[in-house]
């Protein structure tokens, strides 16, 4: 019997984006919100104490509105995702927006009524049950609640924010919209979306294509680098003066507080990365020169290598699913067991068809205890690695089903954890499997590349935004001055080993201008690293971590980065050791690599 590439999102709400039950869902939580506004409004510690019912009561409520918001919003969001032009599905994903953006009124109050707990009875408090198992998150809310304004001021910034920050934000897409990419094909020239270029950039095989694409790509968003500039400055314009307002002394903190992690930890990982780039140096010169160039530039990076004349190995969909399962099992048999499930109940939507949107995600049904992973499969290893990467992110959340809400809220610097140990387990297994040693370097190529955009590329992005914030205090930064430090960061970041840059990269990198939080860039290299370490600790182990890798994924939003690791991996995130032990995998990747094609240039 043929896998089904469908997800099965009827099993959630029947009916589809016009579906009744899901209508009645938003209605029942945008209900239970405004009950729950008025509750903690209310609510007041000294009445509460000391068996504090009340605010139990508020914290169930509160779940149920978390994992009800979540469980529509992933079927809205996939309706759309699989299918674009259904927009019922976009309008019930806005109408979904509104809802919980209400959300963010009880949030702050929650926090700011925490801070007013006395101390003694807050001490009480989170040494008992039901809220003894959540006192972390609980005390990083009320330390956060007494960083913030008088509710008063903290709803006028709400208000605000909405035509401020989101305005510019939502200002950005406007723009991108408006710009178009020329494209010469077979005489003829073609005007492409950003999308469209940005694909063809990073996916053409010939070096030439590549060249003349990078250099129209950038001529197009320098054409539109005023309005950028404008965009970007008042987005963190906004955010600097809200910081000042709630005296936060540096820009830096609250990314850093969000991803629960110290500054001297983000050094020591930098530093460490910094020290093993010539490695990574050698690994794109040695490509460089498999592509009869001296030195790649700007879009080669992650570009196809072709080395020979080989038929690279392709999948069909149930093969996919059988090759993760059985390697997912060589680990954990929990693992396998729910990646077998994922399939037997059509957790995938990987149809290669017209309509769908780009890239692939999990998402989260907490009310089915299931999610839905959303790809696009056309047969190759890339996509079984994808595949991996996705069922990774469920085995997370899986994992953490029977935990509070407030434990299950793990930052963006951990959330890439179980889906790259997924995936490395799966990309080892496909290099492994390699009919020719010319597949192996093409595998090995795609592996390593991204690890060197993991190393390098996202460094320039760091070192960029630190330094446009660090001038954007002292005032405005036009156009030309954010070129000039983007390439700066770009050169330094790759130690100035490629030929071109991409110097208007913060206009078209949609990530610096995301509302949500500032630095979109470092925890995917934490990410990145920390799970890399983990499959080097598994590699030495095998099946007898398994239960210890379990137990650090449940624990992923209960403590700080530094004590997880410290508790799972008896390691020291400030020391470089650790580390380095996870780039020594890419290391010995690259060793291979350039030993496999040193007869080939």
């Amino acid at each position: 019997m043929t896998a089904s590439q469908n997800w099965n999102m009827d099993s959630v709400f029947s009916g589809g984006s016009h579906s009744e039950a899901l209508q009645s869902r938003i209605k029942e939580l945008d209900t239970l919100i405004k009950e729950t506004l008025t509750q903690i409004s209310e609510w007041q510690p000294s009445k509460d104490h000391p068996e504090f019912n009340e605010l139990a009561s508020f914290l169930k409520k509160r779940e149920t509105i978390g994992n009800g918001l979540s469980e529509a919003g992933t079927f809205a969001r996939g309706l759309f995702s699989a299918n674009t032009k259904d927009l019922q599905a976009a309008k019930v994903v806005n109408q979904l927006s509104t809802v919980a953006s209400q959300m963010s009124e009880v949030e702050t109050l929650f926090m700011k009524k925490l801070k007013d707990v006395p101390e003694n009875e807050w001490e009480t408090l989170v040494a008992t049950e039901p809220f003894k198992q959540s006192a972390f998150p609980l005390q990083e809310k009320r330390e956060k609640g007494q960083k913030l304004l008088s509710e008063k001021e903290e709803k006028i910034i709400q208000k605000l924010s909405l035509d401020g920050l989101n305005g510019f934000g939502n200002m950005y897409q406007t723009i991108v919209n408006s710009v178009n990419v020329p494209f010469e094909e077979d005489g003829k020239i073609t005007y492409l979306s950003a999308g469209q270029a940005a694909n063809k950039l990073t996916g053409s095989e010939d070096p030439a294509v590549r060249a003349r694409l990078l250099k129209d790509w950038e001529i197009a968003w320098k054409e539109k680098a005023p309005l950028f500039s404008d965009t970007l400055n008042h987005l963190a314009g906004f955010r600097l003066q809200t910081y000042d307002l709630r005296d936060e002394k540096d820009f830096l903190n609250p990314p850093l507080e969000y991803n629960r992690m110290k500054e001297e930890t983000l050094n020591t990982m930098w530093d460490t990365i910094t020290d093993n780039k010539p490695k990574v140096v050698e690994f794109l010169n040695r490509k460089a020169a498999l592509m009869g160039k001296d030195k790649l530039n700007w879009a080669d990076v992650t570009a196809p290598v072709s080395v020979g004349d080989y038929e690279p190995k392709t999948y069909s969909f149930e093969e996919a699913q059988n090759f993760v399962t059985t390697h997912f099992g060589t680990f954990s048999q929990e693992m396998q067991d729910m990646a077998q499930r994922a399939f037997d109940e059509g957790w995938v939507e990987a149809e290669d068809k017209e309509g769908k949107r780009p890239g692939a995600y999990c998402s989260n049904l907490p009310e089915s205890k299931q999610s839905r992973i959303f790809m696009t499969f056309s047969g190759s290893a890339n996509n079984v690695s994808t595949l991996a990467h996705e069922l990774g992110h469920a085995y997370h959340s899986h994992v953490m089903r029977d935990l509070p809400a407030l434990n299950r809220s793990y930052a963006m610097n951990v959330a890439e954890t179980a889906s790259t140990f997924a995936e490395m387990l799966i990309s080892d297994a496909t290099v492994e499997a390699a009919a020719s040693e010319e597949e192996k370097i093409a595998l090995l190529d795609s592996k390593i590349s991204r690890a060197a955009i993991m190393f390098m590329n996202i460094h320039s992005r760091f070192l960029f935004e630190k330094r446009f914030y660090e001038a954007r205090q002292n005032g405005l930064v036009n156009e030309e001055e954010l070129s000039t430090i983007m390439e700066e960061a770009q050169k330094e970041a790759f130690l100035d080993s490629l030929d071109t840059y991409h110097p208007t990269f913060w206009a078209s990198k949609l990530h610096f201008y995301i509302t949500g939080i500032s630095f979109y860039n470092f925890p995917y290299t934490f990410g990145f690293l920390f799970s890399l370490g983990i499959y080097s600790k598994a590699k030495q182990e095998g099946q007898s971590f398994s239960d210890d890798y379990r137990n650090l994924l449940r624990d992923t939003a209960s403590m700080t980065t530094e004590e997880l690791a410290e508790k799972h991996l008896a390691v020291d995130l400030t020391q470089p050791d650790f580390w380095q032990s996870a780039i020594d995998e890419i290391l010995t990747d690259i060793d291979e690599y350039l030993a496999l094609t040193a007869d080939r240039i």
